[in-house]
């Protein structure tokens, strides 16, 4: 059976939720490796579900670097044999997956809702068609979040690396953290986003933030208001912002324009608010609130406080 290496990513001294996913996921496709790179990471990179664990625990790789973090995978596939490799669809993976599948000359398919020896399901056309491939050629693939659950904890082996950190022309000049103390909006397993039916960066402020607060949920939005100004665009979901798969989609004054359909129709249940009957956003939710938002939210936030 061959190799899969599962490259896992760690936030705050434990191993993301999506990477322990694409560990379950992987455990059913062959001998899995898994490895972590970071700055002491040694401890917490034993929590990551695979069978074997390759840890690259060194000083230059605080931060994520494209041109060290490409080499020391394409080393770790040298050395097991690798055919498949797989990450999530995270910010990093996204900047990852590609640049390895380059630097190995293999396939690479990106932002996958299912994956299995059988193949792999990713949207096209902003989520209008589903494609299915199963590449016989090695392949590097990303998978999103919330699309499996998560992997039971490590019991296996662990090594350290064995090759060569290659040096880097890049340097981090400076990191700021936008939105540092809430819920990451690829990662939530609740995310409450706002539109332009909100009519306001100060309606935003006073209903959505408060909401997806009371609900231990991200704060997301359409592009129509990170246009206007009243959010960051760390917070947009749609195809030109972030793609998100939560267990729960609550889409305030939305319209549902395709854009931003694209970056959530995956969500496992979606509700939307809205004034209009006839918006797109009812067309894909589960359950619709046909009513004013600035009614049904506040009675939505009451509810959950009492």
């Amino acid at each position: 059976m061959s190799s899969v290496i599962v490259v896992g990513e760690v936030d705050e001294n434990n191993v993301k939720d999506v990477s322990q996913q694409v560990a379950a996921v992987a455990s059913g496709m062959g001998d899995v490796v898994g490895i972590i790179m970071g700055k002491n990471i040694s401890e917490p990179a034993m929590k990551l579900a695979t069978s074997k664990i390759v840890i690259v625990d060194d000083d230059s790789l605080e931060n994520y670097d494209p041109v060290k973090f490409t080499s020391i995978v394409s080393q770790v596939v040298e050395q097991t044999g690798a055919t498949k490799v797989l990450m999530g669809a995270t910010t990093m993976g996204k900047d990852l997956g590609p640049r390895l599948a380059a630097d190995l000359d293999w396939g690479y398919l990106g932002d996958c809702l299912e994956a299995g020896n059988d193949g792999f399901v990713r949207p096209n056309f902003a989520g209008k068609v589903l494609a299915k491939s199963n590449p016989s050629d090695p392949v590097v693939v990303s998978i999103r979040n919330n699309a499996y659950p998560a992997g039971e904890s490590w019991s296996g082996t662990v090594e350290n690396f064995k090759g060569d950190i290659p040096n880097s022309s890049l340097t981090t000049t400076s990191i700021e953290k936008i939105g540092a103390g809430t819920v990451e909006l690829t990662e939530a397993s609740i995310v409450v986003s706002g539109g332009r039916g909100l009519e306001s960066s100060e309606n935003y402020d006073e209903h959505i933030r408060p909401l997806a607060n009371a609900m231990g949920a991200a704060a997301g939005a359409s592009r129509a208001i990170v246009d206007a100004g009243w959010v960051p665009h760390s917070q947009q979901v749609g195809q030109t912002g972030k793609t998100v798969t939560p267990d729960l989609y609550i889409a305030i004054g939305i319209s549902g324009a395709i854009q931003h359909l694209g970056g959530m129709s995956g969500s496992k249940f979606i509700v939307a608010i809205n004034k209009d009957a006839e918006a797109p956003i009812f067309k894909v939710a589960d359950y619709g609130i046909i009513g004013d938002l600035f009614e049904i939210v506040p009675l939505l936030k009451s509810k959950l406080e009492n």
